[in-house]
């Protein structure tokens, strides 16, 4: 099996472009994930960040977790828990509008101070869409206006912790799935592994690293490069030992976007593969998403091509 791709940002400023650049193409199309390191967020950002996060975990949220799982009886199970994931989590919403003042219990240094990470991750995002459009071929900016819809993207921020369980084989941290949105910038913990990604039919560990920024492309990416580049199913496995920090930053579509294939990409396509995907509102598609988050992707597509007909040219970009 091929090393997980590792992507040095800095790469991408000198003589090494082309093959930089080749490397997150190889990525997209066949692993759906890359690890970025010198990606310009500051590790020490990303120090405080991870230690206010571990602490509010301590003091905010883990006593929440025992009582969940004794009031669920997840202790002592027999047999695999298919409808619930081992973890602890609470939602950041950025964009369109911030949710962060609202949410209880936050410390105001931590509000600030995800703030700024988010501000940063989003710049991040919007770097790594104009790379993949310009190894698509697409005008730079196009994946950009192709997900603003009227009031910009979504972007929101997952603050997850996955506790010691003592049945891993069991229960999963979380279950298999693709993600529904765009693009996912993770910064997760260095030393408690757990997340694996499925190529060619087997479980691959994504590698914790310092101060790395885990990328993994959503549906919606799929949908646009008309395949080319494919979201990929992942899981979390839970751990007997150690308590595994995870924060997922989603850049996505807005709402009222319509996604569709790409008009430059199918211009390139043999006849027989034209257009294979379908043509939708992303708020559509994410209502269909919510119940079928756990099972494979192409029945969504499929789903999303029998309302298509319904479906206008919105504020997309155009090439």
């Amino acid at each position: 099996m091929a090393n997980f791709p590792v992507v040095n940002m800095e790469n991408l400023n000198g003589s090494e472009r082309g093959v930089t650049m080749e490397k997150i193409n190889d990525a997209c199309e066949n692993w759906g994930f890359f690890e970025l390191v010198n990606h310009g967020i500051p590790h020490e950002l990303l120090d405080k960040v991870e230690k206010m996060t571990k602490d509010h975990y301590k003091k905010c949220m883990e006593q929440r977790f025992k009582e969940m799982v004794a009031a669920k009886a997840l202790e002592g199970v027999k047999a695999e828990v298919t409808d619930i994931d081992w973890e602890s989590t609470f939602f950041l919403r950025h964009r369109p509008t911030s949710n962060i003042s609202e949410i209880p219990d936050l410390e105001e240094e931590y509000r600030e101070l995800m703030k700024d990470f988010a501000s940063k991750l989003e710049k991040l995002a919007e770097e790594l869409l104009d790379l993949l459009c310009e190894n698509l071929g697409l005008e730079k900016g196009y994946l950009k206006k192709a997900f603003n819809g009227s009031k910009g993207p979504n972007f929101g921020t997952k603050v997850s912790n996955y506790p010691p369980c003592p049945t891993p084989d069991l229960i999963k941290g979380l279950r298999a799935h693709t993600d529904a949105g765009g693009i996912i910038l993770l910064f997760q913990d260095d030393k408690v592994s757990g997340l694996q990604l499925l190529k060619d039919g087997e479980w691959i560990d994504v590698p914790p690293m310092r101060h790395s920024i885990v990328i993994n492309l959503g549906d919606q990416i799929e949908v646009i490069t008309n395949g080319k580049y494919k979201s990929v199913m992942h899981r979390v496995i839970a751990q007997t030992d150690g308590t595994r920090m995870s924060l997922a930053s989603f850049y996505n579509p807005g709402n009222d976007a319509v996604i569709y294939p790409a008009p430059t990409l199918l211009e390139k396509e043999p006849t027989e593969k034209e257009q294979s995907y379908p043509k939708f509102v992303f708020d559509d598609y994410m209502k269909l998403y919510a119940g079928l988050k756990f099972q494979a992707k192409e029945p969504r597509f499929e789903a999303m091509k029998a309302v298509e007909a319904n479906v206008g040219l919105g504020p997309v970009a155009t090439v």
